[in-house]
């Protein structure tokens, strides 16, 4: 029974994650058939999965399109096979073939190249739609950095540079940030000057130009926030209550160590069952001590404050069509920090943190969430798209930038050639396929 429980958080963020991967994909392939049959171009086949060796799950030929719609049994990824993409005889017999009207490449240059991009704009479309829609729903909330009272909890890299913990961040590079948007971590990470409360002074720390690819090199993050150990409930017949704590107290010290974060409060509450611990409280404006002998199981007896009811935290409300510009805001900026991040992979700390499907997996939370998964598969279309949009052979990017080239020259790149790179974007896909899961592999152990 053990193992299942455990297993189940995995199990839940594997199918998170092949759901959201089949969405995406869907949406892709569907850009694609969409825009060639506007164009009147026959598509074969629209497969979820790969039907390797011709064996498929579910398959269906529609009488009036001719296409075959599939769900295959290799599950990863799909695809649309569209009609004379390429002269198959002249690569069979080294002898050119008249187009068919319904072939694609019996169509013009700017119709190839729409029915190539529509994929990656079909991606790049749902992502503001979904965006657009957790923000209709969600609102959107603010926290300045410099009202987290209990400060945050630094990695050994950070520290290396100057962070303690229970730091207050207050500005970076002379502005307040606010701790929840997009950028906060990665505007911070690359500034060049940060200022932060510690105790009853401030304390500049000068950033090195080299912290991404530090924290890189340790696959660790940079930080994270402390919540203070506040009450919201006290329940009856409990030492909490016998005390005579209140809601809204909020626990400064037990005994001689300061508390600034619920877990440290928990350790040594843990540590002292049956013995009477002394307590620095605040309530309002007073500063109380009092006494509390933890239960046989280190317990007092209160439900705690979450981290939006103990922090300044603003809500924005969005109609709906204020959320249509902050859904394509939203995911304009994914897509330009994705895009600025990807200088990291040519070091050497960035390649060996690159990551495959166990990554991809950990995004997802063990628990289902409406929110938390939409946000997950909005995001992953945002990185579909623009990794498709990379001129790597085998992807739309190149036979987008081909087109291009067309356009400009009017004359069609060699068919043959076509296939060559196509089979060196292969091998070089494979190999990061390989390398991005083996990183995976490698940081279990």
């Amino acid at each position: 029974m053990g193992i299942s429980v455990t297993f189940l958080p995995i199990l839940l963020k594997a199918l998170q994650l092949v759901l959201a991967l089949s969405l995406i994909v869907i949406i892709h392939e569907l850009g694609h058939f969409s825009m060639a049959r506007l164009f009147k171009v026959r598509v074969e086949k629209f497969y979820l999965f790969f039907d390797l060796k011709g064996k498929a799950l579910f398959r269906y030929k529609s009488k009036r399109s001719g296409t075959e719609f599939g769900i295959g049994w290799f599950p990863m990824g799909g695809y649309c096979k569209i009609m004379g993409m390429v002269d198959e005889h002249y690569l069979a017999t080294g002898k050119r073939s008249v187009p068919k009207p319904y072939e694609m490449r019996a169509k013009p240059a700017w119709q190839r190249f729409l029915i190539m991009i529509a994929g990656i704009l079909f991606n790049l479309v749902s992502a503001v739609i979904l965006y657009a829609g957790l923000v209709f729903y969600q609102g959107r909330y603010e926290l300045k950095s410099a009202d987290i009272s209990s400060g945050m909890m630094f990695s050994p890299v950070a520290q290396e540079v100057g962070f303690q913990d229970n730091d207050i961040i207050l500005t970076v590079d002379g502005e307040e940030l606010d701790f929840l948007s997009d950028d906060f971590m990665k505007r911070l990470i690359e500034s060049h000057k940060v200022v932060v409360q510690r105790a009853d002074r401030k304390v500049v720390i000068s950033m090195p130009s080299d912290m991404m690819q530090r924290l890189l090199a340790t696959n660790e993050g940079m930080l994270s926030v402390q919540t203070p150990f506040v009450a919201d409930t006290v329940f009856e017949g409990t030492p909490a209550a016998t005390t005579g704590l209140q809601k809204g107290d909020r626990l400064l010290a037990i005994d001689t160590v300061k508390i600034y974060d619920i877990s440290e409060a928990q350790r040594l509450f843990a540590l002292a069952p049956g013995q009477p611990l002394p307590l620095c409280i605040a309530r309002g404006n007073d500063t109380l001590r009092l006494s509390v002998t933890p239960d046989a199981q280190g317990r007092i007896g209160v439900g705690l404050a979450s981290f939006a009811q103990v922090y300044p935290l603003k809500h924005y409300r969005y109609s709906f069509w204020e959320s249509i510009p902050a859904g394509i805001q939203k995911a304009w900026h994914t897509l330009i920090g994705y895009a600025d991040n990807m200088k990291y992979i040519f070091t050497r700390e960035g390649a060996n943190s690159m990551g495959g499907f166990i990554s991809m997996g950990k995004l997802f939370s063990s628990t289902f969430s409406g929110v938390a998964f939409w946000s997950v598969v909005a995001l992953l279309s945002v990185i579909f798209a623009f990794m498709n949009f990379l001129p790597v052979p085998m992807l739309d990017g190149a036979e987008i930038l081909f087109l291009l080239v067309e356009l400009v020259t009017r004359k069609k790149i060699n068919d043959k050639l076509l296939m060559k790179t196509k089979m060196v974007g292969f091998i070089f896909l494979m190999f990061l396929l390989v390398w991005a899961n083996l990183n995976d592999v490698i940081r279990l152990f």
